[in-house]
């Protein structure tokens, strides 16, 4: 994943609604009009939340007659989930590094 990428997924990530819309997408796909009804906002509104994942690249959306369905993507949760392993391994490596320097044995003697 590039930055752009990665700020996209985040981005998408950080409302709300697009987050309860990948949760309730990610087990099963689900019209737009379903989405819609769930929310006390407009269908439009609701569109514009789905295209901001699709951008994301968290969901994928396929026509089906009349109906837009929408999926979650795995691969671009399991991508943004590798990201934050990485970032929470270099927390973990600070945290082990000042409790090296914490139980280091010291000389004993005063200054």
């Amino acid at each position: 994943m590039d930055q752009h990428d990665v700020d996209r997924i985040f981005h998408a990530l950080a409302d709300h609604t697009r987050r309860d819309i990948l949760t309730r997408v990610m087990p099963r796909e689900h019209s737009v009009s379903y989405l819609a009804q769930r929310y006390s906002m407009s269908f439009a509104a609701i569109q514009k939340q789905v295209a901001g994942l699709e951008r994301a690249h968290l969901v994928a959306k396929k026509r089906s007659g009349r109906e837009q369905l929408v999926s979650g993507d795995v691969a671009t949760i399991r991508a943004a989930a590798r990201l934050l392993d990485q970032f929470e391994q270099i927390w973990r490596d600070r945290v082990d590094r000042i409790d090296a320097l914490f139980s280091a044995p010291t000389d004993g003697g005063t200054p």
